[in-house]
């Protein structure tokens, strides 16, 4: 038997029964038996689109003295399960994705049978409805509010709030995005829970099941909402260069390069759909895990979008670079980088310990700094062939240490996003003056050291968009504005729609 938030299937070779539980989530009502039996026979007319012969029958479990069957010997029904055939082992998307056995040729497969599909599917007026600003707000503003119980759970407040900030942005910025998907006939009658697992491949056919049966807005939907749910989950897995050929791939071969300009927005509303189902069951670890990594995911779209990218966190003396550097990394869930810990670490130098002043000039050279930043570039570089993005806490003082890291990224092909920080000379002043009395402080640089550090910083004028924000007097209040002010300008930009 495997439980869900919403079903128990059990599986009895060569069958599967799932069985719906009575309950209310407010976007589902399985609260009745009258209902179950209801979305039953929904869920087996549905599924027959996609795969006719998985769905065998809506059968009753009859219950009397002697326990439950499926043969009426005259007692009550007490419930209504779909009875489908048994898939084959090991051969889900997710399960070949493991086994590294998905490339091109898997994923054109998939998208063949989507289209087929898709272009079999009339887009009606009430189906269309769905597809303008005002509707699909209903969906996400719905998720928002069920969303709210999670909150300092298993997503933070900064992050629920730079996501819908995001959302409702987006909304603001490109209404006419979603107006010219009605006019193009892309709002479907679609899947609507198009994920991993509901993907299953032999060499003789691909089965896609367990669409969405118990709530139709969710179907009324862009096919390019139901596609970013696959990529989405490709994304999760960190197949990032999969996740993108098959949303590229679909863009040339449905003719619709517009749905890459919407990819990350709902990319980011299926994260946080996914999010929220795993925070509700979310009574074991590995769900909570899930529901923060799915939460990441979806801030992650909000802020920077999809493809790999560096964050720099940069500024003058005492800026609280270090200290926003790592808020950020925690809220996004990436990797971040320390120049000052690496120049220690090459030095020989204790972390914690101020470095003696006899080594200072040797520690602090322009050697030591060129070995220092390559290092830090290195780790960086190292670090996205597994994550998709990084965080860089450095001061990057002046252009060439700025340049160097420009044209990695450029000949990589990796987006860079500079946050710089700025304070007021009292700030900074504290913040020094506090440094002399903290136990575990890894920066040299202390007050004496103001007039020489700040004479020698040189602000990164020559990059035109690079997000220069004030240093809060909290952490929190910093990196809040920093995640609003990424939200930005990821809702007001949309991806090239050129498919290559």
């Amino acid at each position: 038997m495997i439980e869900t938030h919403i079903s128990w299937v059990f599986i009895a070779a060569p069958f599967v029964f799932k069985v719906k539980k009575p309950v209310d989530l407010g976007f589902l009502d399985f609260s009745t038996l009258e209902k179950r039996h209801h979305f039953c026979r929904r869920e087996l007319d549905l599924n027959g689109r996609l795969c006719s012969d998985v769905y065998l029958a809506v059968v009753p479990i009859y219950q009397n003295n002697a326990g439950f069957s499926f043969d009426d010997d005259g007692g009550e029904i007490a419930e209504y399960a779909v009875k489908m055939r048994e898939l084959p082992a090991n051969n889900s998307l997710g399960e070949l994705i493991a086994r590294g056995a998905v490339g091109n040729m898997e994923i054109n497969r998939v998208l063949a049978r989507l289209r087929r599909f898709y272009e079999s599917q009339t887009p009606t007026p009430q189906i269309e409805e769905w597809g303008r600003l005002e509707t699909l707000k209903i969906s996400t503003d719905e998720n928002f509010a069920q969303g709210q119980s999670s909150v300092g759970k298993t997503i933070s407040p900064l992050a629920f709030d730079a996501i819908r900030h995001f959302t409702n942005n987006f909304y603001a910025a490109h209404r006419q995005l979603f107006d010219e998907r009605i006019e193009q006939r892309r709002i479907r009658d679609c899947h609507g829970d198009l994920h991993l697992d509901h993907v299953h491949l032999t060499p003789d056919e691909v089965i896609i099941f367990d669409c969405m049966e118990f709530n139709d807005r969710f179907r009324f939907i862009d096919i390019a909402n139901d596609l970013a749910f696959l990529a989405m989950d490709l994304d999760f897995e960190r197949q990032h260069k999969l996740s993108d050929l098959l949303l590229r791939n679909a863009a040339r071969e449905f003719g619709d390069p517009g749905m890459l300009q919407l990819a990350d927005f709902y990319k980011c509303y299926r994260a946080f759909v996914r999010g929220k189902v795993e925070s509700i069951q979310a009574t074991s670890e590995e769900h909570a895990q899930r529901a923060r990594r799915y939460f990441h995911l979806a801030l992650r779209y909000a802020t920077v979008g999809s493809q790999p990218i560096v964050l720099v966190v940069m500024g003058g003396i005492a800026t609280g670079k270090s200290s926003i550097a790592k808020q950020l990394a925690q809220e996004m869930g990436f990797p971040f980088y320390s120049s000052d810990k690496i120049r220690k670490t090459v030095a020989g130098v204790p972390l914690t310990v101020r470095t003696p002043t006899e080594l200072r000039a040797k520690v602090y050279s322009q050697a030591t700094t060129d070995q220092t930043y390559r290092q830090l570039l290195r780790d960086a570089f190292a670090a996205l062939e597994a994550h998709s993005g990084v965080i860089l806490d450095a001061t990057f003082s002046n252009q060439a240490e700025r340049d160097l890291l420009r044209d990695k990224c450029a000949e990589s092909g990796i987006g860079l996003r500079l946050i710089e920080l700025q304070a007021s000379p009292e700030q900074i002043i504290a913040r020094l003056e506090a440094r002399n009395a903290a136990a575990a402080e890894i920066s040299d640089a202390r007050l004496e050291d103001f007039e020489k550090l700040n004479a020698a910083y040189e602000a990164p004028s020559e990059f035109g968009d690079a997000i220069t924000v004030a240093s809060g007097e909290t952490v929190l209040e910093t990196t809040r504005a920093i995640l609003l002010c990424l939200a930005d300008r990821q809702s007001s930009s949309v991806k090239n729609s050129t498919v290559p």
